[in-house]
């Protein structure tokens, strides 16, 4: 599920979470409601397609990745992982929970 959070006024900023509860994509903030939502789509869309994922290792080794919309704008980030695998799991999770996923605001 998409959970929509209003920040600070006019900001609104959105996760995707598995069925566990655990967020697995943050986005960043959006300036109105409709931008936020237009991004939740954009993840819906993107989400299937292995290619619009960065992979990526932090300094500190750790692993995390983005997802990338078609024109190459970052759409979501992931939580960092201990682990290669973890983080291929975590971009298995966005692939099966976005496409489907309903919205909530919180």
């Amino acid at each position: 599920m998409f959970e929509l959070k209003n920040k600070e006024g006019a900001s609104y900023h959105f996760t995707l979470k598995a069925k566990n509860g655990q967020v697995i994509l943050s986005s960043e903030v959006y300036n109105s409601k409709a931008a936020a939502e237009n991004g939740i789509a954009s993840v819906q869309k993107n989400a299937s397609d292995d290619g619009r994922y960065e992979r990526k290792t932090a300094k500190d080794g750790r692993f995390f990745f983005n997802l990338k919309a078609g024109n190459g704008q970052v759409i979501g980030s992931s939580q960092m992982y201990s682990s290669e695998s973890g983080m291929e799991n975590g971009i298995n999770s966005v692939k099966e929970n976005a496409p489907g996923a309903d919205t909530k605001e919180a």
